[in-house]
């Protein structure tokens, strides 16, 4: 009885040893893993941009991330992505090695409304991404060409009402902001305009100073330098506050237009498969670089209103800009391009 039961009892040690082991060697890897998350970074960063060199979001990247690479000890290369209406990028972001060494900018389109304008996109920005912080918010400025006979918002909004389908308006592409925005007002008052589509900001102000299209919604730092000499009026901004960078432009809610709210934000993402711990310190930093004294200013600088918001914040921002845009998007039929 005693020699059958021996290898019994042998195998039952052998197996409480193991256990006892594989709980030692786990407990061993526990302090191993927190010493790896906390040498993080130990290499430089890529910061990528879905936009050419230049662009709002290209000028965010290089001077937070300035700023975010010396907190870390690191420099943070940017490599500019451009293409397919900043899904490119943004998918380049999504798909990257998930050990939180590359992350990057993108914008209202990749993150939010492209999900209505295409079809399929290559990746899930709800699931895909990790929000970081929303950096910085660029209310668009209702402009009309100085030569138009319209003093203020009040006028430009009688008149559209007044003659519909006289009025063009031009935008950097369909589904953008500075369009959607206009879109929506036009929607408020109860009037309509022909929206026509152009490949970028400059592009659309040289259709306006033309006279090939007469009012639009266009990002201040495209504006406001023509706005400053003379070749165009600035009405209203397309945001529910007056902004501080330009405290004299009243909202289209103070002249009865409420619910508008289109702004150009940028926000930092990175791939949501990055551990928890390393998007933390990533956020930390860049929040910490967007509220530095030197960084507002140089942000403001462009018209860049700096934000620095929790990802939970940002999160939160981007869900309400989908509830907002998506009935506008889904009633007009709007597709990407």
């Amino acid at each position: 009885m005693h020699k059958s039961s021996t290898p019994a009892v042998a195998r039952k040690f052998a197996r409480r040893i193991a256990s006892r082991a594989l709980a030692l060697g786990l407990a061993a890897l526990a302090p191993l893993a927190a010493a790896h998350a906390d040498a993080w970074p130990a290499q430089p960063l890529k910061a990528i941009v879905p936009f050419g060199p230049g662009s709002s979001p290209d000028q965010v990247a290089r001077i937070v991330g300035e700023k975010a690479g010396a907190l870390l000890g690191q420099t943070i290369v940017i490599e500019n992505k451009p293409g397919a209406s900043g899904n490119i990028g943004t998918y380049a972001i999504a798909n990257a090695k998930p050990d939180g060494y590359t992350f990057g900018v993108s914008i209202t389109g990749p993150l939010v409304n492209n999900t209505l304008l295409f079809d399929k996109l290559p990746y899930a920005p709800a699931t895909d991404l990790s929000p970081l912080t929303l950096a910085v918010h660029q209310p668009n400025v209702l402009v009309v060409p100085a030569t138009a006979g319209i003093d203020n918002i009040g006028q430009l909004l009688e008149a559209l009402k007044k003659n519909p389908d006289k009025y063009n308006f031009p935008s950097p592409g369909a589904g953008t902001v500075s369009h959607l925005a206009v879109e929506l007002m036009l929607q408020q008052i109860g009037a309509r305009a022909t929206h026509v589509p152009y490949p970028s900001s400059p592009a659309a102000l040289t259709s306006l100073l033309s006279g090939d299209t007469q009012f639009a919604a266009l990002p201040p730092i495209a504006v406001m330098p023509m706005v400053k000499d003379g070749r165009l009026k600035a009405l209203a901004v397309t945001s529910s506050k007056r902004s501080s960078l330009l405290p004299d432009i009243p909202t289209l809610a103070e002249v009865g237009v409420p619910g508008i709210e289109g702004s150009a934000w940028i926000g930092f993402v990175i791939s949501s498969k990055v551990p928890a711990d390393i998007q933390k310190k990533l956020s930390d930093a860049l929040i910490q670089a967007l509220r530095d004294p030197e960084v507002k200013k140089r942000l403001q600088t462009p018209f860049m209103d700096p934000v620095g918001s929790t990802p939970a914040e940002f999160r939160a921002y981007m869900d309400d800009e989908l509830k907002r845009w998506e009935p506008l998007i889904r009633k007009l039929g709007i597709k990407g391009q």
